[in-house]
C-alpha cells in the first residue's frame, strides 16, 4: 500500500487590520521527517544524511530569522501551494469565509503537482474542502506539515506587506506586518485608511469617517496588493 500523501494547511494574517489572509498547503517528504514529531517546536529536521537542518516549528514561535532559513529548506525539500484573499473580499464575505477561500486556493495550487490524500487543519473552525480532513488545535505545534504550512504563509505574507510598504510609507507596513500595534494606530488617526485596510475590523467610526473623507480627496493612494499568482507551488 502506498504511503498516504498528508498535506498540513494553515493560515496567517487572520487577525490583522490591513492586508491579505494568506493561506498554505504543504506536503513534507515522508523520507525527510515523520509526519508526527513530539516536542516539534524545538525538534531540527534533518535529511537522511544529516547534512544541514532547519527548524519546522509554529511559526509564531520562531524569529524572523529562523522563520526565513526554514522557509528556503521547505522551497527545496517540501511541496506547497499558496492561497490568498485580499482586504476587500474579507470586508464582502467575512474573514472565515475568505480564510477558508484561501485555504482552498492554496491546495488546488498544490493538487497542481501533487495531490494529497488527506489534510490536516490547523484550527477548530470547521472548514469545506474536497479532501479527507482533520482540523487539529495547535496543529502547528503537534504536526510538522502544518507548521511547515505555518511559515510558508507567515513568510509569504511578509513578503507582500514590505513590499506594500513602499507604496505606503506612512503605514510602516514592513514593521507591524499590518496588525493592531501602537505606531499603526498612530498612523491611521494620521492618514485614515487605505487601500489595504479591512473596513470591518476598523470599529471607530470616526477613524472610518475620517479614512472615508480622505478617500474622497484627489490623490488618494489607489495602489494595491503585489499581484500573486494563485498557483505558486515549490518543489
Amino acid at each position: 500500500m502506498l504511503n498516504p500523501i498528508i498535506a498540513g494547511i494553515d493560515e496567517a494574517g487572520r487577525g490583522a487590520l490591513a492586508g491579505p489572509v494568506v493561506a498554505a498547503a504543504c506536503v513534507i517528504r515522508s523520507s525527510l521527517i515523520p509526519r508526527k514529531t513530539p516536542c516539534i517546536s524545538w525538534s531540527p529536521v534533518r535529511t537522511k544524511r544529516q547534512q544541514g537542518f532547519c527548524l519546522i516549528a509554529d511559526s509564531k514561535k520562531l524569529t524572523p530569522e529562523q522563520r526565513e532559513s526554514s522557509f528556503l529548506w521547505i522551497k527545496k525539500n517540501c511541496l506547497f501551494g499558496i492561497g490568498m484573499s485580499p482586504a476587500d473580499h474579507i470586508d464582502q464575505h467575512g474573514i472565515l469565509a475568505a480564510t477558508e477561500r484561501a485555504m482552498q486556493e492554496a491546495i488546488r495550487s498544490l493538487a497542481q503537482i501533487i495531490t494529497p490524500t488527506y489534510l490536516l487543519v490547523d484550527g477548530r473552525d470547521k472548514f469545506w474542502f474536497d479532501y479527507s480532513h482533520t482540523s487539529i488545535i495547535r496543529g502547528d505545534e503537534s504536526e510538522a506539515c502544518i507548521a511547515a504550512a505555518s511559515i510558508v504563509a507567515k513568510v509569504t505574507r511578509d513578503h507582500l506587506m514590505i513590499e506594500a510598504s513602499k507604496d505606503f510609507p506612512g503605514f510602516a507596513f514592513h514593521q507591524h506586518k499590518g496588525y493592531g500595534t501602537e505606531d499603526h494606530f498612530r498612523s491611521l488617526e494620521k492618514h485614515g485608511m487605505c487601500s489595504l485596510h479591512r473596513r470591518t475590523f476598523l470599529k471607530n467610526t470616526q477613524l472610518i469617517a475620517h479614512a472615508l473623507e480622505e478617500e474622497s480627496l484627489p490623490n488618494q493612494n489607489q495602489s494595491t496588493m503585489p499581484t500573486m499568482s494563485s498557483g505558486i507551488v515549490s518543489n
